[in-house]
């Protein structure tokens, strides 16, 4: 696993052993900061990284100038790893959180700039997590959100929706909310 761009490019990271999750490829990470670059300004904003696993897009997001991140996984060993290799890196911005992205909805503490989310591609609620993003409030007005999502998934009927990129596998929906 190898941080793609800003003050880390070019850093790997171990290997997470046992983790079961789809890690974002770095063709798709570069992708998602493409998609970015022209819209938003990343010095100093603030991301919400749902459904982190080892916590790659948000040592993205800290490697290209973001304030801080949250990051929210389910798995307390990937929590672990996050903290670890953050503190590896010298970084005091990334911010895990363990536990149900859904639950975190449900009662979110403040809003981010940027929110990204990377949930399993058979996720049953995949489809209705912008909905469920926009009504929890977490994204500032004006702010992004972003999806990754497989093929089999279409939310471009979806309020707020903007644009939909695919880079490999890896299907990136943009939203953008009032």
């Amino acid at each position: 696993m190898r941080i793609t761009g800003g003050m880390w490019r070019g850093r790997r990271l171990p290997e997470l052993k046992g983790f079961a999750g789809r890690p974002t490829t770095d063709f798709g990470r570069e992708g998602l900061f493409n998609l970015l670059s022209s819209r938003v300004d990343l010095d100093g904003v603030s991301v919400l990284d749902l459904f982190a696993g080892t916590g790659m897009v948000s040592f993205e997001f800290l490697s290209r100038g973001v304030a801080s991140v949250t990051a929210v996984e389910q798995s307390p060993k990937a929590c672990r790893y996050m903290s670890t290799q953050g503190r590896a890196l010298g970084s005091e911005d990334l911010h895990p959180v363990c536990g149900d992205v859904v639950g975190f909805l449900q009662r979110p503490l403040t809003q981010f700039d940027v929110v990204f989310a990377d949930p399993p591609y058979d996720w049953p609620e995949l489809a209705n997590l912008p909905d469920m993003v926009r009504t929890a409030g977490v994204v500032v007005p004006g702010g992004w959100f972003i999806l990754e999502h497989g093929e089999r998934t279409c939310v471009d009927a979806l309020p707020g929706f903007v644009l939909r990129r695919k880079y490999g596998h890896v299907h990136l929906s943009l939203f953008t909310f009032d």
